[in-house]
C-alpha cells in the first residue's frame, strides 16, 4: 500500500480529471466596458432624458421647445455655479448653509454700488463704461472675503461648518435687507444686465463658432489623455471607442447650440434693438438668441474647477483631505489653510451667481437666493457628491442642478402647486442619496 506504482496512478488520474475540465474563457467586454463610461453618470443622463420626454408628453410638446430649453438653461445657471463650489465643500466633509444668504448680500452690495455709491462718490451713473466692471469687482471681493472669514472660523477656530454657516445664513440674509432698507433696487446698469440671459447672448454666428471651438477642445483633450496613458504604459480604449465618444461629445455640443440658435428673438424686441441703434429692421428678419453669456460663465467655471480638481496640487489636496483628514494632515497638508481657501472660493462663486441672478431678474429683490442653499446642496448630492467626503464631480453637480430645475419647471408648466413641487424635489433628493448608497455598496462588494 502506498508504493510508487500507486502514487504514479494517482498522479495520472489527477492529470486526466484536470484535462477533462473545460478551460474558462475570457468573456468579451461589453460595449459600455469598452467605452469606459461612468455608469452612474449615464444613469443620471438617462433619468434627465426620461424626465424631459415625460414632461414634453404631458405638456403637449411645450417642454422641449427651444424657448423652454433656453429658459431652463438660464434658470439653472445660478444654482449650478454655486453647486460647483459646494462639491469641494462637501468633498472635504464640510457643509455651507449660507450660500443663498451670501448671494443676497453680494447682490445687495452690487446693486447699491451701481445705483448709490458710484454716482455719489465718483459721479459715475448707470451705463457708464466702467460701472459694471467696478460693480462686479466689488461684489467678487466682498463674497470672497466673507467666504474666507467662514473658512477661518471653521479651519482655525475649529467651529463646525454647520454652525458657522447656519449663523451666516441668518446674518447675511438680514445684512442684505439692511443694506437696501428692505427695498427692491433697480433698474440696474444695462451692461451689467447682459450677464443675466436674454439681455446678453453671443448670437447665432458666435455661438456656432464657440460650439466648433468647444468640440475641437474636447476632442483634443480626449486624444491628449489617450496619448498620456499610452506613454505611461496604461491600457487605452480601442480607437473606435475613442472616436465614438468624441462623436457623441461633439454632437451634444453642436446640438445644444442648434437648439439655442433656434429660439428666435421676438419681432417687437428685435425692432426695438434696431431702433436703439438708429436703424430700420428689415422685413421678415429672424434672428436667434444663441448661447447666453450666463451659460458661457457656467461653462468657464465648470472647466476651470474640473482642471483644478484633476490637474493641480490644490485639487489633489482637497480630495486627499476628504478621503482621510488625519492622514492628509500627517502627510504635511495644511488642512486649516486649505479650508479657508475652499470657503473663499465658495464665497467667490456665490458672488458670481449673484451677478447672474440679479442680472436675470433685472433688479435686486429681498427674496433673491431664498432656499438656494438647499437647492445647491441637493444638486451636488444628486450629482454624486458623497456626504461622507472624498468623492464628487463638477459635471455631476451641474447635471444635478439641471435635473432639479427641469423637475420644477416641468411641474410648474403642468400646474403643480409650489408646495407640492418642494415635496417632490425633497423626495427625489432622498431617493437619489439612497440609490447612491446602494450603488457604492455594490461597487465595494465587487
Amino acid at each position: 500500500m502506498g508504493g510508487p506504482g500507486t502514487l504514479a496512478e494517482f498522479e495520472r488520474s489527477e492529470m486526466t480529471e484536470t484535462s477533462s475540465q473545460p478551460i474558462p474563457q475570457k468573456t468579451k467586454p461589453s460595449l459600455f466596458q469598452q467605452l469606459e463610461l461612468d455608469m452612474r453618470l449615464l444613469g443620471m443622463i438617462g433619468a434627465f432624458v426620461i424626465l424631459c420626454i415625460g414632461f414634453n408628453i404631458v405638456t403637449d410638446g411645450r417642454f422641449l421647445t427651444p424657448r423652454n430649453l433656453f429658459n431652463l438653461s438660464i434658470q439653472s445657471v445660478s444654482v449650478a455655479i454655486m453647486a460647483c463650489g459646494m462639491v469641494f465643500i462637501i468633498v472635504t466633509r464640510h457643509i455651507d448653509l449660507s450660500v443663498g444668504a451670501l448671494l443676497a448680500t453680494t447682490s445687495a452690495v452690487m446693486a447699491m454700488t451701481q445705483t448709490e455709491l458710484l454716482p455719489r462718490v465718483l459721479g459715475m451713473g448707470l451705463d457708464h463704461p466702467a460701472t459694471w466692471i467696478i460693480t462686479i469687482l466689488v461684489g467678487l471681493a466682498i463674497g470672497t472675503l466673507i467666504g474666507a472669514f467662514h473658512g477661518w472660523m471653521v479651519g482655525y477656530l475649529t467651529i463646525p461648518a454647520f454652525i458657522v454657516t447656519l449663523g451666516g445664513f441668518l446674518v447675511w440674509r438680514n445684512v442684505a435687507w439692511y443694506l437696501t432698507s428692505g427695498q427692491t433696487i433697480g433698474p440696474l446698469d444695462s451692461n451689467f444686465l447682459m450677464f443675466g440671459g436674454t439681455n446678453g447672448t453671443l448670437g447665432t454666428t458666435a455661438s456656432w463658432l464657440f460650439g466648433l471651438f468647444a468640440s475641437a477642445i474636447a476632442i483634443w483633450a480626449l486624444w491628449g489623455s489617450r496619448r498620456a496613458k499610452a506613454a505611461h504604459g496604461f491600457p487605452v480604449k480601442p480607437v473606435w471607442a475613442e472616436a465614438t465618444l468624441a462623436g457623441i461629445i461633439a454632437a451634444s455640443i453642436l446640438g445644444y447650440v442648434y437648439i439655442l440658435n433656434s429660439y428666435a428673438i421676438p419681432t417687437r424686441r428685435l425692432r426695438r434693438m434696431f431702433e436703439a441703434r438708429g436703424e430700420t429692421m428689415p422685413e421678415g428678419l429672424i434672428v436667434g438668441y444663441g448661447i447666453p453669456i450666463s451659460v458661457l460663465i457656467l461653462i468657464i467655471v465648470a472647466v476651470t474647477l474640473t482642471v483644478v480638481a484633476r490637474k493641480t496640487r490644490f485639487g489633489r489636496y482637497i480630495f486627499a483631505t476628504g478621503g482621510n483628514p488625519d492622514a492628509a494632515e500627517l502627510s504635511g497638508i495644511n488642512t486649516r489653510l486649505l479650508t479657508v481657501k475652499i470657503f473663499a472660493l465658495m464665497g467667490f462663486l456665490c458672488a458670481v451667481s449673484a451677478v447672474v441672478a440679479s442680472a436675470r431678474l433685472a433688479n435686486h429683490s429681498n427674496d433673491i437666493g431664498t432656499l438656494d442653499e438647499l437647492r445647491v446642496i441637493a444638486a451636488a448630492v444628486i450629482g454624486g457628491t458623497a456626504l461622507s467626503g472624498g468623492i464628487g464631480t463638477i459635471y455631476g453637480a451641474i447635471l444635478g442642478a439641471l435635473i432639479m430645475q427641469a423637475l420644477q419647471s416641468g411641474m410648474a408648466m403642468v400646474g403643480v402647486d409650489a408646495p407640492f413641487q418642494n415635496i417632490v424635489v425633497g423626495s427625489v433628493l432622498v431617493l437619489a442619496v439612497y440609490i447612491d448608497i446602494v450603488y457604492r455598496k455594490r461597487l465595494g462588494g465587487k
